[in-house]
């Protein structure tokens, strides 16, 4: 009989995971779903739990279904609540399926029972249990699994004292399965395995306790804040049956020797420094401490005061136990917001072609999404597309918010100003080609920002042609700039051609360090000495770092709102609308063919699009779906159209598995330059086919056109000029000063914003300004390609760049004098 008062959380990964892929579509899916589970307050999701489910489509494994199911499995959701907002929904094929799901459970009717025999004599051990036909069964003795253990009665005969010991029994069904309660066996006259030991774990008689398997976090770790070279201390206690085990985890990776209920580290550093959890599990229930952050050394702290309740600690002559060191105040840093912009220049139109930013973006994208940064990611922008895409990147920051800027092109350096190169530089470029540094982060500098990094991954050689210097306007007074260049000054950055996606020289340091729970400069210097300690880079590139950041500020700080509400909904919503790809969709022709159209977003402004024919009618022989005619605006590459691989495509970050269907073939198409769009993407569907019953005659074609509006980035219309205007440093309402126009509209799951015509409304990216630099802008000229003899030096087998070599050139190529018998490329 069916149990419906269970909750969500007790079906297994193969249900939900099949429940998702049934909600996974437009019409009755996850949207409808989180629709109607608000009949129930505490199941209701906020606007901003929506958007976390609407961008799972981002990744290639995400599903905004399988998110959402976990939201409500969380919040302790009944199988019967489920049940009806299916019903509701209409959702026919998911009701049949979780009903038989449920119906099918498993359930132990007679659980294994402790025995206590004399040795040589035979001894049964049975666990019955109800459920589907089929059941398996498989017995286990503590952690080991038994031999020949696979029916529902275990015999242990002759019973000699190694059989002595706890026995579990585990029923399963495909993917679902149930465990027994634990059995002791005991041999007479044999000595107890735990006895003088302490570790049965049970009650008086040794055995384990009656209550069912289970796992419960009795003590809980508290954050802590010691001074450098003390003792550390954190505490996990746990209770379960069986006896659970512990791994604790700092900043997300597994401690070595952290696999006991109590960390202790003897000499703390500043490397100690991070967030700890503890993982708590035994062999079938997996639980996780809270999160707790240790700081180390007092010059980390807002406020040098010690716990003020401890006063023995500051008595004359009192010396405080190391191990015990007071409490001090938990740093108080926080972002409130974080938003970062990467851009990669690769395919010049007029220079060099350049290898590394396709993968440098890509890392970066991925590190600071852990870090849960708001990312843009472009690649191979113009001059007006850069522009444009700075603006709009501005506009996200605001008081507190941490914003990160980075580029990786062709660059030049004069007089202390800084230049990126847009795509469409021509020839002999000078400085109103570019753009300027210095006043970008003068612009950013108006923000009020919190922490401001600005990372340039490009080269630093004199323009010799550009002898006007440029003036920025005036710099406020501000703490919070770090600017870290990929090379010193008139220096150029290298990269190490090898294969078609690898990382450039700055990034393959920089990939190491970004998740470390250090203040951003201290991250950075590290890198720095990373790469002084690489034959390839040292005296030849070095990273420089500029700061005046005077607070602990870290890459890692915790997220906490702001006092404007408003202004975070429309920093969100601005955010969003570049990341909303289309909704999958499936196309019926009149010959009964189905073909399904999917969508993945490689980078903000690079998405593939893939036709998979899912059904078709025993009529039809042979078919295939293909797209043709595409938005003009686009620039569509035919040869990069319809290809049977996502890499024949273009694509070297997906492949065939992680995106389509992997028992239907597809076909695949990269679009690239997204923000070129000045109108819908339109594309037609052509079916090619042949009928079974004639195959002499010649393919017969089906047409169906397709608009998908304007995806990913499109939506902010980079391509067109904005209007200039000042930045308020003062004025915390730019993001929501301005009102939607009507040929933009909110992603799905935001309806609770107000509508395009109300003038309240917030801001859309495509309605913000821009900033033009200062008339009079100094004139320069690209620097002259030249070519220098040698050969490049053998990268050092045991550095970073021999396991993952960097792909990062600019400006002209050059060959260096070799060290070893191979050779390769090594341009900048």
């Amino acid at each position: 009989m069916a149990d419906w008062t269970l909750e969500l959380g007790a079906l297994g990964d193969g249900v939900l995971g099949r429940l998702a892929d049934m909600l996974d579509n437009p019409k009755r899916g996850w949207r409808q779903l989180a629709a109607a589970v608000t009949e129930r307050p505490r199941f209701r999701c906020s606007e901003k739990e929506l958007l976390s489910c609407s961008l799972q489509v981002l990744s290639a494994t995400g599903s905004p279904s399988r998110f959402l199911l976990a939201m409500l499995a969380d919040r302790s959701c009944p199988l019967s609540f489920l049940l009806h907002c299916l019903k509701k929904m209409e959702h026919h094929a998911a009701v049949q399926y979780l009903t038989a799901a449920v119906a099918e459970r498993i359930r132990i009717t007679a659980q294994p029972q402790s025995r206590c025999e004399p040795a040589g004599g035979r001894l049964l051990l049975s666990c019955q249990a109800d459920g589907p036909s089929g059941l398996g069964y498989q017995w286990f003795k503590g952690k080991e699994e038994v031999l020949n253990g696979c029916d529902p009665d275990l015999v242990l005969h002759p019973l000699a004292p190694h059989h002595q010991g706890h026995y579990i029994c585990r029923v399963s069904h495909g993917e679902n399965f149930v465990y027994s309660q634990w059995a002791k066996v005991q041999v007479a006259g044999a000595e107890s395995p735990h006895r003088g030991g302490g570790g049965g774990g049970g009650d008086g008689d040794g055995f384990l306790p009656s209550y069912k398997s289970g796992l419960r976090i009795a003590r809980q770790p508290r954050s802590l804040s010691v001074a450098e070279g003390s003792s550390l201390r954190l505490e996990c206690v746990a209770e379960g049956n069986p006896p659970p085990q512990y791994q604790w985890y700092r900043n997300k990776e597994p401690l070595v020797l952290g696999n006991r209920p109590t960390l202790e580290i003897a000499c703390a550093t500043t490397s100690t420094r991070g967030q700890y959890s503890c993982r708590v599990y035994n062999l079938y229930h997996e639980m996780w401490s809270e999160q707790v952050h240790v700081e180390i050394g007092p010059g980390s702290f807002l406020g040098a005061s010690l716990d003020e309740g401890d006063e023995s600690s500051s008595a004359p002559g009192h010396e405080p136990d190391s191990g015990s060191f007071p409490t001090r105040q938990l740093s108080q840093f926080y972002a409130t917001d974080k938003v970062a912009l990467l851009m990669g220049n690769m395919n010049y139109q007029q220079h060099r072609q350049l290898q590394a930013p396709m993968a440098d973006v890509h890392q970066l994208t991925n590190l600071l999404r852990q870090l849960d940064f708001k990312v843009v990611s472009l690649l191979d922008l113009t001059r007006q597309e850069m522009h444009s895409a700075v603006t709009e990147f501005l506009l996200l920051l605001d008081r507190g918010v941490y914003g990160l800027l980075y580029f990786a092109g062709h660059g030049y350096e004069n007089y202390g100003n800084s230049f990126m190169v847009p795509i469409d530089a021509p020839a002999s470029y000078t400085s109103e080609h570019c753009l300027w540094v210095q006043d970008v982060l003068r612009r950013m500098q108006g923000r009020q920002t919190g922490l401001n990094v600005f990372l340039l991954d490009m080269c630093r050689k004199r323009n010799l042609n550009d002898d006007i210097i440029p003036q920025p306007g005036p710099l406020k007074v501000t703490a919070n700039i770090v600017f870290g260049y990929a090379t010193c000054v008139d220096a150029e950055a290298y990269e190490v051609n090898k294969d078609d996606l690898s990382n450039g020289i700055f990034v393959s340091f920089l990939k190491q360090r970004l998740l470390e729970d250090e203040k951003v400069t201290v991250m950075l210097d590290k890198v720095a000495e990373d790469m002084g300690r690489c034959d390839i880079t040292r005296g030849r590139q070095a990273l420089e770092l500029r700061s005046n950041l005077s607070e602990r500020r870290a890459l890692t700080d915790r997220i906490e709102n702001g006092d404007c509400p408003e202004v975070t909904s429309a920093r969100n919503l601005q955010w969003s609308i570049a990341h909303v790809l289309p909704e999958s969709r499936f196309l019926r022709f009149e010959c009964g063919v189905t073909v399904q159209l999917g969508f993945a977003a490689e980078f903000s402004n690079i998405m593939i699009i893939y036709t998979t024919v899912l059904e078709k009618p025993d009529t039809v022989a042979t078919c295939s779906a293909q797209l043709a005619d595409f938005s003009e605006d686009l620039g569509t590459e035919l040869k990069l159209t319809n290809r049977e691989s996502p890499q024949d495509a273009g694509s070297l970050l997906f492949t065939a598995e992680s995106l389509a269907q992997p028992t239907f073939p597809s076909l695949y198409t990269r679009l690239s330059g997204l923000q070129k769009l000045k109108n819908d993407l339109t594309f037609a569907v052509c079916l090619h086919y042949k009928y079974s019953h004639m195959e002499e005659e010649e393919e017969i074609r089906e047409l169906q056109t397709v608009t998908v509006g304007k995806p990913l980035v499109a939506k902010l219309d980079l391509h067109r000029a904005r209007l200039p205007r000042s930045f308020s440093a003062s004025s915390s309402c730019d993001l929501h000063c301005f009102r939607l126009p009507e040929s933009c509209s909110f992603p799905e799951g935001l309806e609770g914003d107000p509508p395009a015509s109300d003038t309240s409304s917030v801001g859309s990216a495509s309605t913000c300004w821009s900033y033009y630099s200062q008339p009079g802008e100094a004139p320069g000229a690209n620097v002259p390609e030249e070519t220098l003899s040698g050969e490049f030096l053998e990268a050092d087998a045991t550095g970073p760049l021999s396991a993952e070599p960097g792909a990062l050139g600019f400006e002209r190529s050059q060959q260096l004098p070799s060290q070893g018998a191979a050779s390769q490329s090594f341009s900048f």
